[in-house]
């Protein structure tokens, strides 16, 4: 079988990179830009960043700012109008996973018409033409959507999210400076840096994982754990190093998958709207528990890239506890909570259910059943 590897076609990093963006867009040939950006990046003059340097390079733009947390069909549908209105030829997604998120969406549908209706493009759509250009610029240092061939849209009648995957949907260029990100909150830094490390730790132990693949995770967690709490902190070396950690982090979990964990927060998010981040951190230590058994000696190496000292002097049994634990102290050291009230046993099935059916749940280490979903819902309430 061969393994495959999608990438940007460029990606800048560093502070100062979106000074690039202008140079990309004149040597593209690029006539109006369709920014796509949320409202409070917008009020708090982050989008302004990038606007700014548009208008100053003569680059005509229309601001679009109808997204949300969890971008809906609805969402999207009234984004393709938007894109159609704009007579734009570009995107520039501006934000975390919910603005690259929806870009996909839009430049995938109105360059494959034949999938407007939003929910047909779940999964793997066989989708014929790459989606509308995309200039990816995450102000968030967790999901790495800028490199990465996945989207996720919530259907609200449905109460559930669905995952889609299409190589198609790559943005052509990735911005990733860390300048961009330093306005992020204290809670937002900790939830989405715990989502990179989760994409870096199941990815690392999916069932498709590969000498390439592990070596980026393993080099992605190392710098997720060293760098989260600076980046918590608000430190320059902080948001540098999770800049760069998270976007290693996708160049790994986009090509081969990931597991339970984003399968039961995707559920978590789309029925009681739990920030995805915080849904991975608080799946992850126990995923990883239920997983150990299927992962050979991996959890030494993820011990080892978190800083546990020691690990060649410890049993099998030790360093995957140590690795665990590492993973639970990281995350209680950012704040994140441990337990879900809003779960109701009368919830479980639907939950365990919709988790089961997740575009993820396939690629985990261990194969999960409904009844186990079930139990390991059940330790976040």
């Amino acid at each position: 079988m061969a393994n495959r590897i999608n990438l940007n076609q460029t990606s800048y990093h560093g502070a100062g990179a979106i000074e690039e963006i202008a140079n990309e867009a004149k040597a593209h040939g690029f006539k109006k830009a369709f920014v796509c950006s949320d409202p409070d990046l917008v009020k708090f003059h982050v989008t302004s960043k990038v606007t700014d340097i548009l208008e100053k390079n003569g680059l005509a733009y229309e601001l679009y700012s109808d997204i949300k947390p969890n971008p809906t069909i609805e969402n999207v549908q009234h984004g393709v109008q938007a894109f159609k209105d704009s007579e734009a030829d570009y995107l520039i997604a501006i934000g975390g996973g919910s603005s690259m998120d929806t870009s996909k969406a839009i430049g995938i549908i109105i360059a494959n018409p034949e999938f407007e209706d939003v929910r047909s493009l779940e999964g793997t759509a066989p989708t014929k033409k790459p989606c509308v250009p995309i200039i990816a610029v995450p102000t968030t240092a967790g999901t790495a959507a800028e490199v990465t061939i996945n989207y996720v849209i919530t259907d609200v009648e449905r109460k559930r999210k669905f995952v889609c995957v299409d190589p198609h949907d790559m943005p052509i260029i990735a911005i990733i400076d860390p300048e961009m990100m330093s306005s992020m909150p204290k809670g937002l830094t900790a939830s989405t840096g715990m989502d990179a490390l989760t994409h870096a730790i199941e990815g690392y132990t999916t069932k498709a994982a590969w000498e390439m693949t592990d070596m980026f995770h393993l080099k992605a967690i190392e710098l997720i754990s060293k760098s989260l709490r600076g980046a918590v902190e608000n430190t320059k070396e902080g948001r540098e190093g999770m800049a760069l950690g998270q976007y290693i982090a996708g160049m790994g979990f986009s090509n081969v998958g990931l597991g339970i964990a984003h399968s039961m927060a995707h559920t978590l998010g789309a029925v009681y709207d739990t920030p995805h981040g915080v849904a991975c951190a608080m799946m992850l230590p126990i995923v990883m528990e239920y997983n150990q058994e299927c992962t050979g000696e991996k959890y030494c190496e993820i011990a080892r890239a978190m800083g546990v000292k020691g690990v060649d002097e410890m049993s099998q049994d030790e360093y995957r506890k140590a690795a665990i634990e590492a993973v639970k102290k990281l995350s209680v050291d950012v704040g994140i909570p441990t337990k879900l009230e809003a779960i109701k046993e009368e919830d479980l099935q639907f939950l365990a259910e919709s988790a089961h059916a997740d575009a993820c749940a396939p690629g985990n280490p261990k194969d999960a059943s409904v009844e186990d979903l079930k139990d390991l819902f059940r330790k976040i309430m």
